[in-house]
């Protein structure tokens, strides 16, 4: 379909995870938009959902100063992990794939027995030490399943098992656990706000919870899965006995296997789409005002890109302001129960017969460039 040519563009893509960092898939579709859209104002926006890139997103788009801490990274080793301070000395900007990721663990020793969130905990310390009172959280790309074990123990909980000792760490331990004692925690953490930025809606537990969803792409094994579903239902359990609430069907108290749910043990934490409070700081709508075209993309759209992953969610903001949207994609597997609600007017892909899926890998950015090139000449013929 011929559409009028565009003369201010957006580009708003996610990472393609694994290949290219979201700057650099902005850079690539400008440059392929360029070469047919000469005389078109281009605006990179990349975006991230809460998961990998969130800090970077945010951090360059708002200023600020970039700090460097020594955690416990999620296999218990030592790790650097960034974070944060915006310039109005109140907000931190901690990303749990900073100090947990799943990106820090080689694909071989993935283990969510024993993977750990306390260095998420440890950045949260680090901020406070530092006076910060609001903290952003982007809870995504995590290597553990421990429900935010890990996490609530560096801020001074206690789990216990029966004879009163305190766990150790890794999602399999919590079949140990018999008790919760939040009586320890950070007193700092009755003075601040903490805000998640969750990458997905799925809760804690069920059928779209934190182990059955994620526990397989972090090294689980079905008995894996039905062994940590069964944990993170115990550990849930215990909080909303301390807290006298319920948390474990919380939407997005899944994020970063069941950190989300942890953060909800502390008094004034929300839980929040991530790519919804990521376009509100970077003033998206504002910016979507003054164009005519929104292009975004990530490395795969598919059945959890609905789940609150970051080019839906820019999908759908531009089409409230009524401004069309296009993706350009690694790969494309459209969930058929979200067919005929697309926000987007065309979806582009670079897997393709004569593009396997390794060579998209190991070339991403040409192709990205040639696809933003063929997008621009199909959908605005000179």
């Amino acid at each position: 379909m011929r559409h009028p040519r565009p003369s201010r563009i957006v580009v708003a893509p996610n990472a393609f995870k694994g290949t290219l960092h979201c700057f650099d898939v902005a850079a690539a579709i400008a440059e392929g938009l360029r070469r047919e859209l000469p005389d078109a104002t281009i605006e990179q926006v990349p975006i991230a959902d809460g998961g990998d890139d969130t800090l970077d997103v945010l951090s360059r788009a708002r200023g600020g100063a970039t700090f460097r801490q020594r955690v416990v990274g999620p296999l218990g080793d030592s790790v650097e992990a960034r974070w944060a301070g915006l310039p109005d000395g109140r907000t931190a900007i901690i990303e749990s794939a900073e100090a947990s990721g799943l990106r820090l663990v080689a694909p071989a020793a993935l283990n969510p027995l024993v993977a750990t969130s306390q260095g998420t905990g440890e950045l949260i310390m680090a901020a406070l030490d530092m006076g910060y009172r609001r903290l952003i959280i982007g809870l995504g790309g995590s290597a553990t399943v421990d429900g935010g074990a890990g996490m609530l123990q560096a801020l001074g909980a206690r789990l216990l098992d029966a004879a009163g000792r305190d766990l150790s760490p890794g999602g399999g331990q919590l079949s140990q656990l018999r008790s919760v004692d939040l009586a320890g925690l950070d007193a700092r953490l009755w003075e601040v706000e903490i805000v998640a930025a969750c990458d997905v809606d799925s809760p804690l537990i069920g059928p779209r919870g934190a182990a059955p969803s994620f526990g397989p792409q972090k090294g689980a094994d079905p008995a894996m899965v039905r062994l940590l579903a069964a944990n993170l239902d115990r550990l849930g359990s215990l909080l909303e006995a301390q807290l006298g609430r319920k948390l474990r069907h919380t939407p997005s108290g899944g994020a970063a296997g069941g950190m989300g749910a942890a953060l909800l043990a502390l008094p004034s934490a929300t839980l929040r789409p991530g790519i919804e409070l990521v376009l509100e700081l970077l003033d998206f709508d504002a910016r979507l005002a003054e164009c005519d075209l929104v292009i975004t993309g990530e490395g795969k759209l598919d059945l959890g890109s609905w789940g609150g992953k970051g080019p839906v969610g820019v999908a759908n903001a531009a089409r409230c302001c009524g401004v069309p949207c296009v993706a350009i994609v690694g790969q494309l597997e459209r969930p058929p129960d979200v067919v005929g609600v697309d926000p987007f007017i065309a979806i582009v892909t670079l897997v393709a017969a004569e593009v396997p899926v390794a060579q998209a890998m190991r070339e991403p950015y040409p192709l990205l460039v040639r696809a933003a090139e063929d997008l621009a000449q199909s959908l605005f013929p000179a």
